[in-house]
């Protein structure tokens, strides 16, 4: 049974990862096979020797299982580990690539088994059986009655000095399969990790991208009904009285076709401006437009905008006051330019819902760190019918330029809209 993956662990091996093992496996056991032909003629064990085809039996039981090292790390680690210890009791002619492969067991585990618990226990087992092999054969090589092999005269004789680099030299062996092992491990973690972090990079840029569209469709759709809702209504207004007094006041009914004419072309205008700051910068195409476009491009509507407002409200209809008070502060034309359309959406709300009657104004009010558009007017107070889009768009205006709407009905009658707007607000919003 192989070991589960957690979705917290490394990734399970990939097909890729099993061919190469296969392959791995494969080439191991070409080298296994040269290497017992070899010791065997060179007669490494002498008397003692095994037969070469349990060299060539080793050989095949020993490699093979490496096929499935990444599968079941552990159970491959104990099985070449065991056939490794079995090989050299029994003095089998191989001894090379059985070194190789026991490396690479050992470190298999510590590189791909996610319970780390039991990858510590599995290796620190082996290890330990391994060493506990080699100081038993060194105590039986140590008080065997034979003079052959290193001398044994002195403390520290020829025979202690190779028994110690034995030991050393396994020392080094375990010890850098074990370390190796956990150091794959780690790394596979942090590219796992780089990995998410990537894919959640990546979901998160087209989260943004989708909301900076669905934001410019916004202040898109808020311009434009801030522009034509304005322009459309004066018109709508002045269409009515010209075609009431069209019959004994041809005049009348002429100024009031100018107006229309008027409020056409400023519409015409204000979306050309609109429209100028949609259009991707292009110096040959600017090089090329006239120069009302140019003009169209390069300005925008501000706070002294608002007497012209006025101006235009009154001549449709509306009589419309402007008052401004305290000394005026320099206001970022972002904001500016939200503060002109609020104004302009109450006056068009004013035309809809006040009445023929009604009157407007307003007052721009600058403190020492606020400054403050009320609009108010007489007349009928709309139907509570909750907030629609031009009052939504104020909302939105103000709450983009960093200040707060008031809007509401007045005690003494008529309508209130007031927006206030911190000027270290402002200055952060532009």
């Amino acid at each position: 049974m192989s070991d589960t993956r957690s979705t917290t662990g490394r990734p399970a091996p990939s097909a890729r990862d099993l061919r190469h093992d296969s392959l791995l496996a494969l080439a191991l056991l070409l080298g296994a096979i040269l290497s017992a032909g070899l010791t065997s003629v060179a007669e490494m064990y002498g008397d003692e020797q095994a037969d070469l085809g349990w060299a060539l039996l080793y050989a095949a039981a020993l490699t093979l299982p490496l096929a499935l090292r990444r599968r079941y790390p552990v159970s491959v680690a104990t099985v070449v580990s065991v056939l490794y210890f079995v090989a050299v009791t029994f003095r089998i002619p191989e001894v090379y690539v059985g070194n190789i492969a026991v490396f690479i067991a050992i470190f298999t585990v510590g590189a791909w088994v996610d319970d780390r618990r039991r990858a510590m226990l599995a290796r620190v087992l082996l290890i330990a059986g391994m060493f506990v092999w080699l100081l038993v054969t060194t105590f039986q090589a140590a008080t065997a009655p034979t003079d052959d092999g290193f001398s044994r005269a002195g403390v520290f004789s020829p025979f202690v000095a190779y028994m110690l680099i034995q030991f050393l030299v396994n020392a080094l062996f375990f010890g850098g399969a074990y370390y190796m092992g956990d150091r794959a491990y780690a790394a596979a973690l942090q590219r796992r990790a780089l990995e998410e972090r990537t894919a959640e990079l990546e979901r998160e840029r087209e989260v943004t991208a989708a909301q900076a569209v669905a934001l410019d469709r916004v202040r898109i759709a808020r311009e434009l009904h801030d522009v034509v809702a304005h322009h459309v209504s004066a018109m709508g207004v002045q269409a009515g009285a010209a075609r009431a007094v069209l019959a004994h006041d041809p005049d009348a009914a002429g100024r009031g076709l100018a107006g229309i004419e008027e409020s056409a072309r400023a519409a015409i205008r204000e979306l050309r401006q609109l429209l100028a700051t949609l259009r991707p910068g292009d110096d040959g195409a600017a090089g090329a437009a006239d120069d009302e476009s140019a003009d169209a491009a390069a300005s925008t509507v501000r706070l002294d905008g608002l007497t012209a407002l006025a101006a235009r409200a009154t001549d449709t209809g509306l009589p419309t006051t402007v008052a401004v008070i305290g000394e005026p502060a320099a206001v970022p034309d972002v904001v500016q330019l939200n503060l002109y359309r609020i104004a302009q959406e109450a006056l068009t709300n004013v035309r809809k819902h006040a009445g023929p009657s009604a009157t407007a104004d307003i007052r721009l009010r600058y403190t020492a760190d606020t400054v403050e558009l009320e609009i108010t007017n007489t007349g009928r107070v709309p139907p509570p019918v909750g907030d629609g889009v031009g009052l939504i768009g104020m909302r939105e205006r103000a709450g983009a330029s960093g200040g707060t709407l008031e809007v509401g009905p007045r005690s003494r009658g008529g309508y209130l809209v007031r927006v206030s707007v911190p000027l270290a607000a402002a200055e952060a919003t532009a």
